[in-house]
């Protein structure tokens, strides 16, 4: 009877392991969030949200490009490998210029992570400007 104990124990054990070793492999973005909404702005108006990461891995986050939907939305991100555990930071920024209504200005963040495309998005509805 102890050693059927034993070799449940030893499995289980072993089970946990390999459970842990594939789901913590190479790096992983985790948002504090991944949207952000302004509610209603003016046409015109200038926004900007800071979209902070973490790298919830085990090998250094490398972001090879964020891209915008539009020449309307602009981002800038860290060039530098992010390591296991640290945080970074993406700035978006809008324009509304010549936009008017419902607005969801997408971001792509390319990278090396286990997931090599998330999103994220600014949202505003966009008002007419006032005289």
């Amino acid at each position: 009877m102890k050693k059927i104990g034993l070799f449940l124990s030893l499995f289980a054990l072993v089970f946990a392991f390999q459970a842990n070793a594939q789901t913590e492999t190479g790096a992983v973005i985790k948002f504090k969030e991944k949207s952000i909404d302004f509610g209603d702005i003016k046409q015109g108006d200038k926004v900007s949200h800071t979209f902070e990461l973490t790298n919830t891995g085990n090998t250094p986050l490398i972001i090879s490009n964020v891209a915008a939907t539009c020449g309307c939305t602009v981002p800038s991100w860290p060039k530098e490998p992010v390591a296991p555990g640290a945080t970074a930071k993406i700035q978006v920024s809008f324009n509304s210029a010549g936009k008017m209504g419902k607005q969801n200005s997408v971001v792509r963040i390319y990278s090396n992570a286990s997931e090599p495309i998330e999103k994220v998005s600014l949202i505003s509805n966009v008002l007419p400007k006032t005289k």
